[in-house]
């Protein structure tokens, strides 16, 4: 898959991150990680996001990321296409951006450098130094210490032919329609805010109709059809599954920091496909969260 064909599969339809599955140990367990992108590959994602945030990138080792990203391509073979999440030190970065193209991905997604501010310059010469390195697609992910300006994503744009794709972490109306003026057509826009689902209607008016759902990987149903609600402009919908599951939803994602991850693993095991525990220093949701969030999920019936 060349990077112009990525660019098309990505500027339509619902994204998903796939959790990654851990046993007791912490160490990552292939056969449920399997056995959960067989159950989620036929409800129509676009395209799934291999070890990307919701699949804790940010907690892997250079030693078992390529058995994930493989295990991945591998399962969801002519099903859906598979985008490998890649991150932190420019030179890791690299590292699994090639792994990544050696397992069969159809790109990555350029999670931010670690720790460090940066100015425009570095921040540049960090994107494009991983775009160099393959020749897939690579889509970057704005948010945290790596936020790009207009200016720069220009620049990016005439040297790396290959960086077809702006996801959003930010949440800055007024960033985001001065990129959109400035780039047009150039880049896929993806909406990437945790729970996207609250901001999906106001990121299509900016001319960001696609995004990343993080519940889909336990509500799969639910997620599409409030994706078609807002590609259909079904306010009704829209309203009533932000009124009666998303906003509680919020209240209990939002009791604790790094719940946005916690929560989906929760969900996940709560309709049976259990992807085990995360990694430190996430917390799993505590008890009564869990029956708070069990009683959520069944008000929507089955999935």
């Amino acid at each position: 898959m060349n990077p112009q064909d990525l660019k098309t599969i990505v500027s339509s339809g619902l994204l998903s991150f796939p959790v990654t599955d851990f046993d007791e140990q912490g160490d990552f367990r292939p056969k449920t990680y399997i056995e959960r992108l067989e159950w989620l590959a036929p409800y129509g994602a676009t395209a799934l996001f291999a070890a990307g945030g919701t699949g804790e990138f940010f907690s892997l080792t250079g030693d078992e990321y390529p058995a994930i990203i493989k295990t991945a391509v591998d399962t969801c073979r002519g099903k859906v296409p598979i985008i490998a999440g890649a991150g932190g030190p420019t030179r890791f970065a690299i590292a699994c951006a090639q792994e990544a193209e050696r397992q069969g991905a159809h790109g990555i997604l350029l999670m931010p450098h670690y720790l460090t501010e940066a100015g425009q310059d570095g921040l540049i010469a960090h994107v494009e130094a991983v775009c160099k390195s393959v020749k897939f697609g690579v889509i970057v992910y704005n948010r945290n210490v790596c936020k790009l300006t207009p200016d720069s994503l220009a620049k990016l744009a005439d040297r790396c032919p290959n960086l077809i794709g702006f996801k959003d972490g930010v949440g800055d109306i007024e960033a985001m329609v001065a990129i959109y003026q400035r780039m047009g057509d150039r880049f896929s826009y993806l909406g990437g805010l945790p729970t996207a689902e609250v901001y999906a209607a106001a990121y299509k008016a900016l001319g960001t109709p696609v995004y990343s759902s993080a519940v889909f990987n336990f509500i799969p149903k639910t997620a599409m059809d409030f994706y078609h609600a807002v590609a259909a402009d079904d306010l009704k919908t829209q309203h009533r599954l932000l009124h009666d599951f998303f906003m509680p939803y919020l209240d209990i994602r939002n009791k604790m920091q790094g719940y946005a991850v916690s929560i989906v693993k929760a969900g996940a095991k709560i309709v049976g496909h259990d992807a085990g525990p995360v990694r430190a220093p996430l917390t799993d949701l505590k008890p009564a969260e869990m029956e708070e969030l069990a009683a959520l999920i069944k008000t929507l019936g089955p999935q």
